[in-house]
């Protein structure tokens, strides 16, 4: 990881994005610690994919635990056909 100041990127942005396009992450720092991290568009996407699946693996453990609990509702196939109607 790589710590630059703001006016370090606009002078050489080309320079930075290369080294994140590498796979080194650019920390730019910022007044009032206002930094921001420069990474490639394939560890955001990444990034995004493993916080999608924490989220789902959380809605999961959520759905185990109600079934564990007995806060389920358990519906026979004909009977969800008669609520279909």
């Amino acid at each position: 990881m790589i710590a630059v100041k703001q006016m370090d990127v606009r002078a050489n942005i080309k320079k930075y994005f290369d080294i994140a396009f590498a796979g080194e992450p650019i920390i730019v720092s910022r007044k009032e610690n206002k930094n921001v991290v420069i990474i490639s568009e394939a560890e955001y996407n990444e990034l995004e994919k493993a916080r999608r699946n924490a989220e789902y693996i959380a809605k999961l453990n959520k759905a185990d635990e109600q079934v564990q609990n007995g806060q389920v509702i358990t519906k026979s196939l004909d009977e969800l056909f008669a609520m279909e109607e």
